[in-house]
């Protein structure tokens, strides 16, 4: 028994220290024949959880993850069904009838909590992209031992992988959380077959798994596979996790169990590959080897051997990883819509691409252009599993060809910048933090740090990394400041409270009524009231009560309700709430948001509400109504950027209140000022024809093959509604018509206008690159619409006759710098004013013709000011060592003008010259002739003058500048004349 125990001890620390796939055992890794190819052995996943055991099958999420901040990538196959385990998602979609689903995933591990990045190339197993291959059963509807059955079967039965080359753990407990061993998990996997003597008991840390920090979790059961076979100590690599989630993490830390129990399965297509073709490392199978085969044939380096450490001389074999891992993940991202960036998700992607080029230039030695050449080999092994990558397989060559170019280019400054400067540091300088920031993502070049610090390494110098974090921290909150605001959470049912009411069977909120509304025979829109019954009160902190009582801030959970809660893109409304027979008390509500089907209304009480009383709910009019107008109104921009940018342009999300709508876009370019107003023309032809606004509800299995049809990656509701502009819900849909490539088609469930003409008229206001690849417009309609169009028309004249009073000339400096810095001040008022984007980029382009003409003519009449007060001083000033004076000067350009003439048609002399200004104080310039005694300095001449006069001055040795306050100039011209006559 002892024994057996030192056994188990002895693996678990193997398991946790031991890197997978560490080098070749001494056996084949498997005696069975595999399956030919990566393909089959996903297929076959696919179909055995499909055809024997009824599951359903789902496609792959995007990497993108919809609707969750906390993560930069989908990193697990369980993040698209996060509302099903949360018990928030809508029981009106798709995903609220599933019951046991299967799917592979594609999944980025790379930035965030979970990242492999650095380790990707370093070892023979880590990468950044994977494919997750998983089951699920849902709301119980199997458990343990039939998900351990079916793995059990899969693995032994239908891949035949050995059963002495499995081993098992399971949730040993964990005292101080007060949870028992999951002895059940044991004794199912002992009724399997498996000897006990390969089945082990884990603590927390390896067999309890956790969706996060709060949220729901479980003990796990893993499947091992045995590397060494039986020769010697296991080496043992986990294979496959089966999560059986029973509890839920609260935010004090403590575990409650969850209303619902699920299983979470999870098992990397990569290494299963490996253990069934029989390779030792994932980069040995035919998901990778056509890549590595590529990369030697493309960049004439030494074939792949496989090699990690030392063993690997110049890092070549790391490279190929590098390089072969990195652009799947870019492919897979860049298909779904990741495109490198500044920030988040597309910032990481960033640094993954510069990885790959460096690697393959600097170390394969990579002709340019090289990762692009690559793509085609990734859709040719993953475009069949994911048809997204044969769609975009154009594009993701393209824009990586691209950002290649860049970076090779970025990376030869670098180099030329870092040389330069080590060049002149002493031998215990460090490398300034400045330098190594401009060189950095954040900087000018783009260049990771991490790959800064490398370069500087193999220099042998070092970095100041403390001055580098105080640049970061700079930064950080620079980023924070301009930031757009978070918006507040507010309450929100957790999976308890929303376990609860399904266990009750209270129905999810009717909110139907939110779409009863009209026009008028006069236009206006009139929005019914609705009666409702209290069902339930929520405190600030959650907890279901019975009532509320005077100045309580509440959630308020109705059988009805006419409020449209936040989703979609569309903002809640705003209203108030009444009791029956008692309208003189308004309950305001601030707020509706939608939790799992329930509508929960976030309510100030300034009297007691009980559950159970009758209430009457209206809707802020003009609220609501402004939110109806930019809906639409966005609905219009979609049709109209893909009329005027093409049919392939895509939606990537969108926010809209009354006030304004931001709209992101799919695009390869910046729009230029014609696409912007062409886009902005075609929703004013659409605006003008006040066409009808259609909405209906349809099955959504009717909407899958509709060419034009728009939709986003989200999960609609099944029936859906379906918003067309201008044709019928029957018609647009209708395959044949082809009506939804002619007008506005989306799927949509947010609140519409019934006629675009009270859109009024829609400008785009703002534009700018979120990314590579996506543009982000601010937009506003109607009468702001109408307000920001004026201003442009305003900003358009004066900048009109500004060129004219340019065109006319300017009679002396004093004119001409006051024409410069009214261009100047037209500049900031064009960046800065709500006017059409298109318009304003016209204009900054015409203001930057303008202003450097102005600077010129400025600089014309100052060189021919500066020429004439030099003459005179020349006349007044015998040849000598010293000029010292006053002069008029209109400014410090004007002045270190007349100073530098001087100095050249009098090379020997030294000057420093004051020019009082009408304000009251005194400018000073000075300069040192060349042949001054080098104790002699500018700055020290000019500091010792303007300390003189209560100022202050700067420069260098040769030149120097300074302002101060003073009512006698003679004094401080002595000042100037005995500084110097004791330097020289």
């Amino acid at each position: 028994m002892a024994a057996s125990v030192a056994a188990a001890a002895g693996l678990r620390r193997a398991i946790r220290r031991s890197p997978p796939w560490r080098g070749p055992s001494r056996r084949p890794i498997s005696s069975k024949p595999p399956p030919a190819q990566a393909s089959a052995v996903r297929d076959a996943f696919l179909s055995f959880f499909r055809d024997r055991h009824a599951h359903r099958l789902v496609p792959s999420a995007s990497v993108r993850p919809r609707g969750d901040p906390s993560l930069l990538f989908v990193n697990a196959g369980m993040n698209q069904f996060k509302p099903i385990f949360l018990g928030t998602v809508d029981p009106r979609s798709e995903m609220a009838g599933f019951r046991r689903v299967a799917n592979s995933q594609k999944c980025v591990r790379a930035g965030g909590r979970h990242s492999d990045l650095e380790d990707v190339g370093r070892d023979l197993s880590h990468h950044t992209f994977f494919e997750m291959l998983g089951n699920w059963a849902f709301g119980g509807e199997y458990f343990k031992e039939e998900a351990c059955s079916m793995a059990w079967e899969l693995l032994t039965q239908v891949y035949r992988i050995p059963e002495d080359r499995l081993w098992v753990s399971y949730f040993g407990g964990d005292p101080k959380a007060g949870l028992h061993p999951d002895l059940e998990s044991r004794d199912i996997w002992l009724s399997l077959g498996v000897p006990a003597s390969r089945v082990l008991s884990f603590g927390p840390r390896e067999n309890f798994w956790e969706m996060g920090d709060t949220g729901p979790c479980g003990p796990c059961t893993e499947i091992h596979y045995d590397l060494a076979g039986g020769v010697g100590a296991p080496q043992l690599v986990e294979l496959w996790n089966l999560v059986f989630m029973q509890y839920n993490r609260e935010a004090n830390g403590s575990l409650q169990p969850l209303p619902q129990r699920h299983v979470d399965t999870g098992m990397g297509l990569e290494r299963l590959v490996a253990v069934l073709q029989g390779k030792h490392s994932t980069y040995d199978t035919d998901l990778f080897s056509p890549l590595l085969n590529a990369i030697h044939q493309g960049c004439g380096a030494p074939p792949y051997l496989g090699r990690v450490g030392e063993a690997d001389e110049g890092r070549t074999d790391m490279a190929y990883r590098v390089v072969a891992d990195h652009i799947r993940t870019l492919s897979v991202c860049i298909a779904d819509g990741v495109f490198p960036g500044m920030s988040g998700a597309p910032l990481v992607l960033r640094r993954i691409l510069r990885r790959a080029v460096r690697f393959s230039a600097e170390v394969l030695q990579a002709p340019p252009g090289f990762l692009g050449s690559l793509v085609p080999v990734v859709v040719e092994t993953l475009g069949q599993a994911y048809p997204e990558l044969q769609k975009n397989s154009a594009q993701i060559a393209s824009l990586v060809s691209e950002d290649e170019a860049a970076f090779l280019a970025s990376l030869q400054r670098a180099r030329r910048i870092i040389d330069r400067t080590v060049r002149h540091l002493g031998p215990s300088d460090v490398f300034p933090a400045e330098v190594a920031w401009s060189l950095s993502l954040s900087g000018n070049l783009g260049l990771p740090l991490d790959l800064v610090e490398l370069m500087l390494e193999e220099k042998g110098v070092q970095l100041d990394t403390a001055g580098l974090e105080q640049l970061a921290r700079e930064e950080a909150q620079h980023r924070a400041q301009q930031a757009e605001p978070v918006q507040e959470q507010g309450l929100r049912l957790d999976v308890h409270a929303l376990g609860d009411l399904q266990r009750r069977g209270v129905p999810p909120t009717d909110d139907s009524p939110k779409y009863n509304y009209s026009l008028g025979p006069n236009g206006d829109y009139e929005f019914g009231t609705c009666e409702a019954q209290v069902l339930q009160l929520y405190t600030e902190d959650g907890t279901a009560v019975a009532s509320v009582g005077e100045g309580q801030h509440c959630g308020l959970l109705l059988d009805r309700t006419n409020f449209y809660a936040e989703q979609g893109g569309q903002a809640s409304d705003r209203g108030y709430l009444v009791r029956a027979g008692q309208q003189d008390v308004l309950f305001p509500v601030a707020r509706a948001q939608v939790c799992g089907g329930f509508i929960l209304h976030e309510v100030v009480a300034p009297e007691c509400l009980q559950v159970g009383d009758q209430v009457q709910l209206h809707v802020d009019k003009a609220w609501r109504l402004g939110c109806m107008e930019k809906h639409t109104a966005a609905h219009l921009l979609n049709w109209a950027l893909r009329q005027a940018l093409g049919p392939g342009t895509e939606q990537r999300g969108s926010h809209l209140n009354p006030e304004r709508l931001r709209f992101d876009v799919a695009t390869q370019a910046p729009l230029s000022p014609e696409q912007l107003r062409a886009v902005e023309r075609t929703v004013q032809g659409a605006v003008g024809l006040d066409e009808a606004v259609y909405v209906e509800e349809v099955a959504l299995a009717l909407t899958a093959q509709v060419p034009g049809l728009r939709c986003l990656d989200e999960v609609y509701p099944d029936p859906v509604r379906v918003v067309s502009v201008g044709v019928p819900v029957a018609c647009a849909l209708d395959p044949a018509s082809r009506a939804a490539l002619q007008t506005s088609v989306e799927l949509c469930c947010g609140t519409h206008l019934l006629r675009t003409g009270a859109v009024g008229d829609l400008v785009i206001t703002g534009e700018r690159q979120l990314s590579k690849g996506t543009t982000r417009l601010l937009a506003v309609t109607g009468e702001q619409a109408q307000q920001a169009r004026e201003m442009g028309q305003s900003l358009a004249q004066e900048v009109e006759a500004a060129a004219e009073r340019l065109s006319r000339g300017s009679r002396d400096v004093a004119e001409a710098q006051r024409l410069s810095k009214d261009l100047g001040r037209l500049t900031d008022a064009v960046d800065t004013t709500t006017m059409p984007q298109w318009q304003r980029r016209e204009l900054q382009a015409t203001l930057k013709a303008l202003q450097r003409r102005a600077n010129t003519a400025v600089r014309k009449l100052e060189m021919g000011q500066a020429a004439k007060k030099t003459q005179d001083l020349l006349e007044r000033h015998s040849k000598g060592p010293l000029i010292v004076d006053t002069v008029s000067a209109e400014s410090f350009s004007v002045l270190v003008k007349v100073v530098r003439q001087l100095c050249e048609q009098a090379p020997s002399t030294s000057v420093l010259l004051l020019s009082p200004q009408p304000v009251g104080n005194v400018l000073c310039a000075c300069q040192v002739a060349q042949g001054a005694t080098p104790t002699f300095t500018a700055e020290a001449w000019a500091l010792a003058v303007c300390r003189h006069m209560g100022g202050k001055a700067w420069g260098s040795r040769v030149v120097a500048q300074g302002t101060g306050s003073t009512a006698d100039l003679d004094a401080a011209l002595s000042t100037a004349r005995a500084y110097a006559l004791s330097q020289l």
